[in-house]
């Protein structure tokens, strides 16, 4: 409010008081209409706590939930594998490995294809007067016949006057997967080839424009290169089936293993033993959902609390939509079944599962193992029929539609009102204000003209009396 300078009279003090006291009584119902604003924003924020910590519930139980088509006991297993022989190869599974112990026998290993060149003087030596280019083809030998692989074919090209250790960058430059190297020997420099292992990897070089650099792996007796090395594939037999790999490093030939093959054993088959577990990983999801559940718990307890020695009360006090939320949540726990009537793991309490007087969970692991143990179907089908189950029944009080989700918009609607409320209010507050003052100033002014006429007519009464 504007503050009255002076009006004319000395009271200029005493008019803004009563201003001030005619309009504190005006605004008390814009103050009642700020302090109802107050109380729904915060539990506009309350309602945030409160879909924070269901949102953080939900992430939790969606972890427990299974893909489209894959089983509950996929989504928990892992496994391990191991050799017994660990000269022979070392194992590694994962998921689509099956529990089991097979006979390994390793006849023989992969090679990698090793070419060397003719003697040179030095890998200075020139190896072409006016340049020109090499191919560097990679593909399959096959009982004798090569088929080049048309998407592994390589040009080198070579300027005039380049040399050895040009040819040998050019290689290496390539990305053609193939080594080059140059060793210098007694006979001079040479250029040692050493591509990937296995007959899928086998080189060939021609040159229609350098000389001294051609071989074809079809061609028997004396080339260019020498062979020192033939590109060979891996042999084993799993079982006693025999089966081969380009490489040592053994993929498909059992769903969901790697193996890595270091040594033969021709005739001492040695022992590979798939394990699975389920423990580990159903153990680490009900932990993690029990938490969240328990975080969420302890949050909803505190916004719908009420301390009588204290007298604080939570920001959701009394919040049918909190009451609602608290009951949907305690109910799915224990009232999702594995829908396994011949078995006796049908509830998270069938598992180790209980809940204390404060609404918290705990897990006894002991419990929770021996039924994995006795029925690990039945039991990885209940904790992801949790998830599935919590996932619902969260995106049902949070999700658009839900309870959570509309008792917010509610909440937002009603706050907005109540600022239009609040605007219009204070709109007629300053109207009767700039009234009062007017009023008022009107009411002064009146007060002076009376004060001055009045100190007139004294003073000329005065001076009738001092004439007599």
């Amino acid at each position: 409010m504007a503050t009255i300078t002076s009006l004319g009279t000395g009271s200029g003090l005493e008019l803004e008081s009563l201003v001030t006291k005619l309009m504190a009584a005006e605004s008390v119902a814009l103050t009642t209409l700020q302090t109802k604003q107050s109380s729904y924003e915060t539990k506009i924020s309350a309602m945030g706590s409160l879909r924070s910590v269901l949102a953080s519930l939900q992430t939790a139980a969606k972890s427990m939930s299974t893909d489209p088509l894959q089983k509950a006991t996929d989504k928990f297993a892992s496994y391990t594998a191991a050799v017994t022989d660990t000269k022979i190869a070392s194992a590694t599974a994962s998921t689509g490995a099956v529990a089991g112990k097979y006979s390994l026998e390793v006849t023989a290993l992969a090679e990698s294809q090793r070419l060397t060149s003719s003697s040179f003087g030095s890998s200075a030596t020139s190896i072409t007067a006016s340049g020109g280019s090499i191919t560097l083809d990679l593909g399959t030998l096959s009982a004798g016949t090569y088929t080049a692989d048309s998407s592994r074919s390589y040009t080198l090209n070579l300027a005039a006057g380049a040399t050895l250790a040009d040819l040998r960058d050019a290689i290496n430059d390539s990305d053609a997967g193939v080594t080059a190297t140059i060793i210098n020997g007694t006979s001079g420099a040479q250029l040692v080839l050493s591509g990937a292992e296995g007959t899928n990897n086998v080189m060939r070089l021609s040159s229609s424009d350098i000389t001294g650099f051609n071989f074809n792996p079809e061609t028997a007796g004396t080339q260019d290169w020498s062979e020192d090395q033939p590109a060979v594939d891996a042999a084993f037999k799993l079982n006693g089936i025999s089966a081969t790999s380009h490489s040592n490093t053994v993929t498909g030939a059992l769903d969901g293993v790697t193996l890595e093959l270091t040594a033969t054993n021709i005739g001492s088959p040695t022992t590979l033993k798939i394990t699975e577990d389920l423990s580990t990983n159903v153990t680490k999801a009900l932990q993690s959902f029990v938490s969240a559940y328990n975080s969420a718990s302890s949050a909803m307890t505190a916004l719908g609390a009420y301390n009588p020695d204290t007298k604080v009360i939570g920001n959701l006090q009394g919040n049918s939509t909190l009451r609602y939320a608290m009951g949907q949540i305690r109910q799915t726990v224990f009232g999702t079944t594995s829908d396994n009537a011949s078995s006796q793991y049908q509830t998270l309490s069938n598992i180790g599962v209980t809940i204390n007087s404060s609404g918290q969970l705990s897990i006894d692991t002991t419990k929770l193992n021996a039924a994995i143990k006795a029925d690990p179907s039945t039991v990885s089908n209940l904790v992801t029929k949790v998830g599935d189950s919590f996932d619902t029944t969260v995106e049902n009080l949070i999700g658009t539609t839900g309870s959570v989700t509309i008792a917010t918009s509610g909440l937002t609607k009603t706050v907005s009102d109540l600022e239009n409320r609040q605007e219009k209010l204070q709109d007629r507050l300053d109207a009767i204000e700039k009234r009062y003052r007017s009023q008022f100033g009107a009411l002064d002014t009146l007060i002076s003209s009376l004060s001055s006429t009045g100190d007139f007519l004294t003073s000329f009464i005065s001076s009738l009396s001092s004439n007599k």
